[in-house]
């Protein structure tokens, strides 16, 4: 459907009331081109700093187009929205409308877990489900999109929410920490300190704590359709992570498909442009528009 001028003022103008309504708007910006395409950046969702986002709108989508919501990657202490911004980009280029969102960072001290992470989801949801309508958009209509521990957190919202979340893409995410599997591998043993600095619990080896399966998005399968990607050279989230979720997904029936890339490590996009535009980003738009 045509967006008319009057209607992009509306949203435009309905974004500005959210962030006067806050304690700074310094880095707030609206970028409007010449087909009224919109590109709205450091919306606030929340009073934290890092709870901010950036609003991509092609100037001509269907009303019942998703919105694609990424989250970037970090180990979960690191990282930013604009890591990602070359995805949001292709999907502005492809008429897709997207939002692409800071969260709070794991932080001991600050006792932010996993958890409030996925609480940042929610609230960035809940911000743009309140504009949806001046953006001729349909509320909780998403797919998630993320990498590495975005991925997790993608996985991991969108089966706990599949009432908003539509389909889900997963590039380089871990899925498991509890499994026998899990526990018995090299992989465990290098990973076990961040994985248990994310769930915010003691990572005892031979008494592990519940709160892990509960982070684990394996053990959380609900029946949202879901893309994987994964490398076989991946070192810093093991091959059989993917592997152990496109298992599972088969075992459950669930829709899904699984890319797996020889001679791909982690998050290949970053260091094969081959394969990013070849193999990773043709599949994002095919899993996206079927």
């Amino acid at each position: 459907m045509k967006k008319l001028i009057l209607q992009y003022h509306f949203f435009v103008l309905g974004l500005i009331g959210f962030v006067l309504s806050s304690c700074n708007t310094r880095k707030f910006k609206v970028w409007v081109g010449t087909n009224n395409d919109q590109k709205i950046y450091n919306l606030k969702y929340g009073e934290h700093q890092r709870q901010k986002m950036d609003v991509f709108l092609p100037s001509d989508y269907p009303e019942n187009s998703p919105v694609v919501l990424i989250v970037h990657g970090g180990a979960w202490t690191l990282g930013k929205k604009e890591h990602m911004i070359q995805i949001q980009k292709m999907l502005f280029k492809n008429n897709i409308p997207s939002i692409n969102m800071n969260y709070r960072l794991v932080s001991k001290s600050k006792k932010i877990t996993y958890k409030e992470q996925l609480e940042d989801i929610g609230s960035a949801i809940t911000k743009f489900n309140s504009l949806a309508q001046k953006a001729e958009l349909q509320p909780n209509n998403y797919i998630i999109l993320g990498e590495s521990a975005g991925g997790h957190l993608a996985l991991l919202y969108g089966y706990q929410n599949p009432n908003q979340i539509k389909k889900i893409i997963s590039l380089s995410g871990p899925t498991d920490f509890y499994s026998p599997e899990y526990l018995h591998s090299f992989y465990s043993k290098y990973s076990s300190p961040t994985i248990q600095k994310m769930v915010g619990t003691k990572f005892h080896r031979e008494n592990l704590s519940e709160e892990f399966k509960k982070a684990s998005p394996i053990a959380n399968i609900s029946n949202v359709p879901t893309l994987l990607f994964q490398g076989n050279q991946d070192f810093l989230v093991n091959q059989k992570q993917g592997l152990a979720l496109d298992s599972a997904l088969t075992a459950q029936n669930i829709p899904h498909k699984f890319v797996y890339m020889k001679n791909a490590g982690h998050a290949p996009r970053f260091f094969s442009k081959t394969k990013r535009d070849s193999i990773i980003y043709p599949n994002i738009l095919e899993w996206i528009l079927k």
